[in-house]
């Protein structure tokens, strides 16, 4: 089972899109396995929370830095670009941006809470 928090894809034949049985089916399954203990070691999850937010934030770096330059290249070369590949672009490091400022915004407001102790 591989989990990738920094994945964005838009596909309309990924499992998630199929309806939450699948989804369901597919936990249940690892759980089972977990408490068997028969999990391999490539299904375990793998890292700490800190390497999962650094690698996320990596992720939304790239994808800032992908439209960056699809800017640049729109601009330079039109003709080697297609416009609707700029907007898919745009659109998505912009959606993960938001998503990173609210998963900062609520891991901070969860610090507070903890720090004052709710």
């Amino acid at each position: 089972m591989n989990i990738n928090f920094g994945s964005l894809e838009l596909n309309r034949s990924h499992e998630a899109h199929l309806g939450t049985a699948k989804i369901i089916d597919r936990i249940e399954k690892f759980n089972q396995k977990v408490n068997s203990g028969t999990v391999t070691e490539t299904e375990k999850p793998q890292g700490s929370f800190e390497s999962m937010v650094l690698e996320a934030v990596s992720e939304m770096n790239s994808q800032q830095l992908k439209v960056s330059s699809l800017q640049e290249q729109i601009i330079t070369d039109p003709d080697s670009v297609d416009i609707h590949d700029v907007t898919t672009a745009m659109a998505k490091a912009q959606m993960s941006l938001n998503l990173a400022q609210t998963v900062i915004e609520r891991m901070v407001k969860g610090w507070t809470d903890l720090s004052q102790n709710r």
